[in-house]
């Protein structure tokens, strides 16, 4: 008769492990397909909202909405502007911070976002550079016209300004270990051009660069 020993311990252990690593795997899969669906899914409200539809929730337990579109230069894809800076909201992508002008006033409109995701592009950011903003009125674009690092409780700098400008917040230093410290990365920018879809013409904000013609445009940029 065959008498069946008990695995031992190394088995076991093994065996453990091997589950877990499967487990591992399938998070690790799971994290990235969960991020291009949402991601899917706010494009598609997107669509909705630019079609005449308010406070289009990606999802029903979705607790934001896209209010814009990024475009930053030198970058393959845009990024979804979602509304009110949250924890949640961030998660998703970069976010309106709600004491700032909506994305589509000629006032300064702060955005904020995730150093090691969504805003990571922000440190290879250059004065000169042109960033455009898709609204529900129209595309607006600007130019970089700094950088800088400051404390976090300059929260002036995220309030309107009475000056058509973009502001781009996050998390400073991008390599950092542990996040959550006192510093933020500004990146600030100033509104060349302005297409207004229900004009269907462009009008021209200040040129901080001073080397761009002072003429309409008869399509958007």
């Amino acid at each position: 008769m065959i008498v069946l020993q008990p695995p031992g311990k190394a088995v076991i252990l093994a065996g453990a492990l091997s589950f877990l690593g499967l487990m591992l795997l399938g998070y690790g899969l799971w994290i990235p397909a969960k991020a291009r669906l949402a991601q899917e899914l706010i494009a598609v409200a997107w669509q909705k909202t630019l079609a005449g539809e308010s406070e289009v929730r990606p999802w029903s337990w979705a607790d934001t909405w896209p209010v814009a579109r990024l475009i930053p230069p030198k970058k393959s894809s845009a990024l979804y502007v979602l509304a009110h800076a949250s924890g949640q909201s961030l998660a998703f992508g970069p976010a309106h911070v709600s004491a700032s002008a909506a994305p589509y006033e000629a006032d300064n409109v702060a955005i904020a976002g995730h150093r090691d995701t969504h805003f990571a592009f922000l440190k290879d950011l250059e004065v000169g550079h042109e960033i455009r903003l898709e609204t529900t009125k129209g595309i607006r674009t600007y130019l970089v016209t700094s950088t800088h690092v400051v404390h976090e409780s300059r929260t002036d700098l995220l309030k309107r300004s009475g000056r058509a400008e973009l502001t781009l917040i996050t998390c400073y230093p991008f390599d950092a270990v542990i996040p959550g410290g006192p510093l933020r990365y500004v990146v600030h920018a100033e509104m060349t051009r302005a297409y207004d879809a229900d004009l269907g013409s462009a009008i021209l904000g200040a040129d901080p660069a001073g080397s761009r013609p002072n003429k309409p445009a008869d399509s958007p940029p």
